[in-house]
């Protein structure tokens, strides 16, 4: 399928051939016939891809921060590797779409095949989103009518925060798409209107639905109109749609506001606000988020989780429905402000010149007969017959973009397929890298015969059932830590494993050149190891946190260093506990501290700390061993005290990876034994879960591992429960 997409590092909106998405659990999968181009937000996005890195940083100085901050940790050349990895990064433009149902999702009750929908969707020609991001669209409500739906609640919403009664006055400032709309919806709801604007033939088009339009261009002082017109008393409520770097237009909206007015922030202005005008009349000021309650939280959008109707009267659907209700009842007429509709291919007529663009409404029409097709050939001429070790990844995220992908093609790996979500990252990154196949079906990787190995780096809470997936297509598995999130997970896993093939979890910290030295030096003898992680804060919203989808920090991050203490003591875990701050354990602290006995006698100590510094390193490891030390700073520095004949070992900054990756394909292509032994792999992974155990019982966990004469997949036991295979 086609689809618009706009790159940050050469600034060209493209229309990309990208594979057709999938529906999803809890979504629906819709062929579009329109979609709107909201200007204003897209031509933000197109001139700061435009730009040149010198304007980049200058219009976001707090990602420059961040870049000095990881130069400090990490190093010069990796972070001019991280940020020119996330310029070339594609964005997919467009957010109001309409189409037809052609299929729905596990669990989807409200909508069916062939119903007409709004939604949230890119430009393309195929989308799949969450339920609660659509809207049935009412049959008097035509295509391009319904194109408005979403755009259409941004404004709502505003209007909802600013709660206007009948016959207040409300100000409008920037008549462009969403302000027209705005101040319509205004109208209808019995305000006096008056838009603000410098654009005649907007202020004509608002003129025409009924508002009272003026321009400061014309000489009107908008500040002295306002209040004449409200006889000295001000506006009772402003909205301010416009964009725009001035501070002038806040600090106008206070000055011809009444005493305890509200003000709306709907577009993107200055904001240094005068706080005298604030405090004497004691004004409200709020930001407007996008189309109302429910966006940005992903267990309303993802996860399908409505708020009840009686407590939360107006979610972000709910809001659409309105908007449409509207339109069909001719509350709102859109159809008016449709400047031009442009067929898909020809979308270079808006985008060229998308900068001096005064279109109001530019609609985007799609032809109806695209066959939806998964998978995309981007190198046809390529084949892999006959040959050994062909790669399939699954997973397009940053950690395959800025790690594993360059580290394969650095080994001279053979890919032939990449599947993602959405399928336009994966294939950017296949013309990248010549991978032959993007898809956003990973069966077919699975079925194909030429295939001998999958690389899995999805979010946490698939990598198990893809795992186990792999496994039973006889594919050889590399899977991003963490295995599983639960016991049943990992239990189905041990059934699905037999030893024939190999199951390789991401624990890389183990092949990096200053943990091979370390081992090297310390052999297997007792030992005392220190990890110390200055993980860094992360938000609580982030999916990471959440138990069901990331697992947590500790079983998601912390296993990292249980497996590479193990691989220092040369032994397995026995005992976990852990402590962590806060009054309440849960398992998804990242504030930890973790104590490990091992069977050989050997002790290890995890410090998983979210609240320090980032200029501080993020990693630092500390091995004492009969009178020796050793202590690996930041996988960049090794010190060596009491060892004969090593004093010092200096990298840039390696944590594995490439030697991971590079052993993972060579072994894949001429044979040999798995790269971490499958029952430490499920020690590492008991051991994470006994963690968390151990934090909600308040004492040790015990783990009783297999003996050495059992096979993988044998029963075993954790804190007395039984694991059977």
């Amino acid at each position: 399928m086609k689809q618009l997409i706009q790159s940050f590092k050469t600034g060209a909106t493209i229309l990309e051939e990208v594979p057709a998405p999938q529906v999803s659990r809890g979504g629906i999968l819709i062929q579009t016939s329109r979609s709107l181009v909201s200007l204003g937000t897209e031509r933000m996005l197109v001139e700061f891809g435009k730009a040149n890195l010198v304007q980049k940083a200058r219009q976001q100085p707090e990602k420059v921060r961040q870049v000095l901050d990881k130069i400090k940790t990490d190093g010069l050349m990796p972070t001019l590797e991280a940020v020119f990895n996330k310029l070339e990064q594609p964005l997919p433009l467009g957010y109001c779409n309409v189409g037809k149902v052609i299929a729905v999702g596990e669990g989807v009750t409200e909508f069916k095949p062939g119903d007409r929908v709004a939604s949230n969707g890119p430009h393309a020609e195929f989308v799949s989103v969450p339920k609660h991001l659509a809207a049935r669209v009412p049959d008097d409500v035509s295509d391009d009518e319904a194109a408005f739906t979403v755009i259409g609640a941004i404004g709502l919403q505003g209007i909802r925060l600013c709660n206007p009664t009948f016959g207040e006055t409300i100000v409008v400032i920037g008549l462009g798409l969403i302000g027209l709309i705005t101040a319509e919806l205004l109208v209808a709801n019995g305000c006096r209107v008056i838009g603000v604007d410098l654009d005649p033939a907007k202020l004509e088009i608002a003129r025409a639905k009924g508002i009272i339009a003026i321009s400061p261009a014309t000489g009107t002082d908008v500040v002295k109109y306002i209040t004449e017109l409200t006889n000295g008393v001000g506006a009772d409520g402003i909205i301010i749609t416009a964009s725009a770097k001035t501070d002038d237009i806040i600090a106008q909206a206070a000055t011809m506001s009444r005493k305890r007015g509200r003000i709306i922030l709907v577009g993107v202005v200055g904001l240094h606000i005068n706080r005298a005008a604030f405090y004497e009349k004691e004004l409200s000021f709020q930001v407007s988020c996008s189309y109302g309650p429910g966006r940005y939280d992903e267990g309303y959008e993802q996860k399908g989780q409505d708020y009840p109707l009686p407590f939360v009267r107006w979610t972000e659907q709910r809001n659409f429905e309105a908007v449409l209700q509207a339109i069909a009842t001719c509350k709102l007429r859109v159809a008016s402000l449709i400047t031009e509709k442009v067929p898909l291919e020809d979308y270079r007529q808006i985008y060229e010149h998308i900068g001096q663009s005064r279109s109001i409404a530019s609609i985007l029409v799609y032809p109806q007969n695209t066959p939806h097709t998964p998978v995309v050939q981007i190198v046809p001429e390529a084949s892999f017959a006959g040959t050994k070790g062909v790669l399939g990844i699954i997973g397009a995220g940053n950690f395959t973009k800025m790690t594993m992908l360059p580290a394969l093609q650095k080994a001279g790996a053979r890919i032939k397929y990449i599947a993602s979500a959405s399928g336009v990252t994966g294939t950017a990154l296949a013309r990248k890298h010549r991978i032959a196949i993007s898809t956003t079906n990973h069966n077919e990787l699975l079925q194909d015969p030429e295939v001998d190995a999958v690389l899995i780096t999805t979010r946490h809470n698939t990598h198990a059932s893809m795992v186990i997936q792999a496994l039973q297509a006889g594919k050889h598995v590399f899977v991003e830590k963490p295995l599983a999130l639960t016991r049943d997970e990992l239990e189905a896993i041990q059934r699905a494993y037999k030893g024939r093939i190999t199951l390789t979890v991401g624990f890389n910290r183990r092949f990096s050149p200053h943990a091979r030295q370390v081992k090297e030096l310390v052999g297997n003898a007792a030992m005392n190891v220190v990890a110390t992680m200055n993980a860094g804060s992360i938000p609580a919203s982030t999916w990471v946190h959440d138990p069901k989808v990331g697992g947590g920090r500790i079983i998601g991050e912390a296993c990292h260093f249980i497996d590479l203490i193990t691989y220092f003591t040369g032994s397995r875990v026995k005992a976990v506990c852990m402590n962590a701050m806060g009054l309440h354990p849960s398992s998804t602290t990242d504030n930890a501290t973790i104590l490990l006995r091992y069977e050989n006698g050997a002790t290890g100590v995890i410090n998983y700390f979210a609240n320090g510094s980032r200029a501080y390193a993020k990693e630092r490891i500390e091995v004492y061993t009969q009178e020796r030390t050793a202590i690996i700073d930041n996988f960049r520095v090794t010190q060596g005290y009491g060892f004969k004949g090593f004093s010092k070992l200096k990298t840039s900054l390696d944590k594995g990876h490439s030697a991971q990756f590079r052993l993972f394909a060579e072994r894949v292509q001429q044979g040999g034994p798995s790269l971490i032994p499958f029952n430490e792999i499920v020690n590492t992974t008991l051991a994470s879960f006994a963690a968390i155990e151990s934090l909600q019982q308040g004492g040790w966990v015990s783990l009783q591992p297999p003996s050495d004469n059992e096979e993988p997949g044998d029963i075993m036991y954790v804190n007395g429960a039984q694991l059977k295979a």
